[in-house]
Order: structure tokens, then sequence, then C-alpha cells
């Protein structure tokens, strides 16, 4: 089956095709200047579905993020804490991994910095200069967005549209309200580095086009990120790489959309901003992954404390069926597969495609991952099940739950009785020095291997499921 998916481009599903069964990815990462959000989040968990599900296609994906690790931001918050630029950066890059190794986001091919490429940008930016394309005012340079065609083609409108319709920054010095900073000068004190225009700092924008040629090449196959991110960012993207490179910057452009709190916009103006950190602390890792990919990833998602509530059982309920295939396998025998059983998971498998497939929609994915816990169950509740049989669902399970989606575990050690008492004494001392983080690090580690905690009165009871 061919798969499809939207281009933003063009407004159309257009047909995926690479050469030679390779792709080239990048995904605009985090700005790293306090923990990220949970729409941050939802890029990321997104996108890294995308790149399991090509790789389980058979592609070879080359998969590129970048951190922005100097911008305003990052210099307000130096201010305002007294800490360099460079530690902030480091302090929630960390944090970042953290966030993201616990909902289960593989790492990137590649997690370039911005300051680490520098003179790779400042060499092209002195190219759009004598190409005419940009030009230096009191140590700031500018691109000439009128002399570059197509320039809001993502967006879909022209410049005229987009000068009427959005804020501009009033700036007396540039030739054109839309010219965008490539450098800019710096201010006493800030960050810097020495260019043929002066000391400054890089735009926002440059730095992608110069990572993404650094690692991926002149054109990428698919480039993606928040639809906040459509207008200006990848406009200006692909206005400064084409005029830079004059080939074509990317073939297929994706972008997620919005997450909703209690049906109001998430907005820092609103105080509504969710971050990941402290959701970990209300929410399992499972949970929270489960909820970013439960709808379809182009739709906005409504965050609400009913909706992660089902997550949560949605997600325990997903790998309670692993967990009793894992129980069962135990004490099963050796047979054979029966037909139907087989039949049962083709379908199953063709329909899981036909929905990623179709513009990578996990969230049917996910309803066909349901589908296939009913068939489980089913097949558990017959009083002889063979040893094949149920290595065949967990098969199942471990390509389009795990591998692909990352929403279940097929595989964990079993742990041995003296081991859980280990482990809860751990978690009651972690409690009572108010470590919330490590004493739910230990409920979910057992929940894993089928361990159910319950908390009462007269301490705390363990079941297996």
């Amino acid at each position: 089956m061919t798969v499809k998916v939207y281009n933003t481009l063009s407004k159309e599903k257009e047909m995926f095709q690479t050469e030679d069964q390779a792709v080239s990815m990048y995904v605009c990462g985090p700005t790293v200047y306090n923990y990220i959000h949970i729409g941050n989040a939802r890029v990321f968990v997104f996108f890294d579905v995308v790149r399991r599900y090509l790789a389980h296609l058979g592609y070879k994906v080359t998969y590129v993020q970048n951190f922005t690790d100097v911008d305003d931001k990052l210099i307000k918050a130096s201010i305002e804490t007294g800490k360099s630029v460079a530690d902030i950066a480091e302090q929630y890059t960390e944090a970042y991994f953290e966030d993201m190794d616990a909902l289960g986001v593989h790492r990137a091919d590649v997690h370039p910095k911005a300051t680490e490429h520098i003179g790779q940008m400042i060499d092209a930016i002195q190219t759009l200069i004598e190409k005419g394309k940009a030009y230096e005012v009191n140590g700031d340079v500018y691109f000439r967005t009128l002399r570059q065609d197509g320039y809001g083609k993502l967006s879909h409108q022209s410049l005229e549209d987009l000068q009427s319709g959005a804020r501009v920054e009033v700036n007396e010095i540039k030739e054109h309200p839309f010219d965008f900073a490539l450098w800019k000068h710096a201010k006493e004190g800030e960050i810097s580095w020495e260019t043929p225009w002066g000391a400054g700092r890089p735009g926002w924008h440059i730095e992608c086009s110069v990572m993404a040629k650094e690692y991926l090449g002149e054109t990428l196959d698919i480039h993606a990120g928040g639809i906040d991110l459509c207008f200006p960012h990848h406009e200006n993207e692909i206005a400064q790489s084409e005029a830079l490179n004059e080939k074509e910057f990317v073939r297929y452009w994706l972008h997620n959309g919005f997450i909703n709190m209690e049906n109001e916009k998430m907005s820092k103006s609103l105080g509504n901003v969710m971050r990941v950190y402290d959701m970990r602390k209300m929410y399992s890792p499972k949970a929270i992954r489960y909820f970013l990919l439960s709808a379809h990833y182009r739709n906005p998602i409504n965050f609400t404390s009913e909706v992660m509530k089902q997550a949560e059982q949605s997600a325990e309920r997903l790998q309670t069926a692993v967990n009793n295939l894992r129980h069962r396998l135990q004490t099963s025998l050796s047979g054979v597969i029966p037909t139907n059983l087989t039949e049962q998971l083709e379908k199953l498998s063709t329909q899981f495609a036909k929905e990623m497939n179709d513009d990578f929609n996990a969230a049917n994915g996910i309803t066909v991952l349901f589908d296939a816990v009913r068939v489980a169950n089913e097949w558990l509740a017959e009083s002889v099940l063979s040893k094949e049989s149920i290595e065949s669902l967990l098969n199942w399970f471990q390509i389009y739950g795990e591998n692909v989606l990352g929403l279940v575990d097929t595989h964990f050690e079993e742990v041995l009785e003296n081991d859980i008492e280990n482990l809860i004494e751990e978690r009651q001392a972690a409690r009572k020095a108010r470590n919330f983080d490590r004493a739910d690090e230990i409920r979910n580690q057992l929940l894993l291997a089928g361990i159910v905690l319950e908390d009462t009165p007269q301490g705390v009871r363990w079941k297996k499921k």
C-alpha cells in the first residue's frame, strides 16, 4: 500500500516517494530556556511515531532535531537568573532529554546546537549578501523578501496579504516590513560572535537552514513542526534556503495542530501552559503519550483532567493485555497456531497499515490496537492456547504497539517477590522524603512487570494482574 501524507505546501495529500528508500527528516526542536510544555511534546511524540513507522516500512531514516541554544529568550533568562546562556541551555537540554526519554521518544540521529554552527551561519549569510538577497545595516543583516520569488507559498498568502493580516515588527532601518533578521548586532553584555559586520548573534531562522543542509543536504524529504511554525519560521527557512542553494528546500512539509487546555488555547497570557515536567508527576508517561496520539495530528486536541483519566485507563488496558499474554506464556505448552488466529492477526496488520498509510493516522492505529486487545482476550479465554499462539500475539503487539506507537512494553524482567518488597520499601522511603518522582518511577516499574500496588490504611499491598 502507498503512503500518503498531507503536504502543507500543496494543501493536499500526496504519495510519499523518496530515492533509494532513504528519508531525510528534520524536526524543529526546542529553545532550551525552560522546561518544554505539552504542546512541544506533541510535536516530538508524534514525529517520533512517523520516524518509527517509516523505519518499520523499511525506509532508512536520518532524523535531525536541533536545539536553539542562543536567542532572545535565553538572553533574558540569563539576565534574570545571573547564569550564563550556555549554563541555562545545558540545564534545559538535559531536562528535555529526561522528559522525552520518559515519554519513549527515541533520540535523533543528530541533535545539533545553534552555537556549534556559527561559522556555517556566517558563511551562509555572507553568500546571501553577495547574491543581493540580504543587506547589512548597523551590524544587523536582513533578508530581502521582495527579492525571493514565492515568498508566502507555505502559508498560502502573498506579501500583501501577510502585511495586511499580521503584526509586523516596526523597524525603520529595514527596506521592507517583512524583511527578517539573519544576524543581530550585539547589545552591551550580550553573548556574541565576531563577523564581517561586527559582533553579534544569529537570527532564529538561519540556524535551521544551515543545520538542515549540514546534516541532510540541500533538499530534505520531510521538514516538520507545530503549525505555529508555519509562518514566519518555516516560511523564512524556505526563502533563505532556496535563495542560498537555488534548489527546492523540502519535498513534504508536515505540521501538527495545537493543544487546548480545558477548551481554551494554551498560552502564557492565560497562564494555562502545562509543562511535561509537571505532568509527569500527575500521570504515567504512557498515559501522556497515549493522550498526545489520541487525535489525528493535524487536528487540535483538548486537555482536561477527565481526558487524562481516560488516557490513563486506556494505556493501562493496553499494557494489561500484554501482561496477561506474558503471564499465560509461562504455563503454556507447545502446539500449533490456529489458522483463524493467523488470519485475525493478518487482518489487524492490514488495517493498521491502512490507517497509518493514510497521513500517519496514529489515532486510528490505536483503535486497531484495541481490536487486537479484544482478539487477545478472546483467545486467552480458551482453556488451551499454545505457546506459539501466545508468542504470535505478543509479536503483533511488539511490532505495532511497541515498535511503532510506543504505547506498550512487551519485554520486561520478571520481578522476584523479595525484589517487590524491597522496591515497595524504597518507594515508601521516597514518599516520606517527598521524592515523588522516584516513588512514581517505582510504581510504574512494578506496573510494567504486572504488579499493582494498593495503598491502604494498613500499608501497601501488591498483587499480580
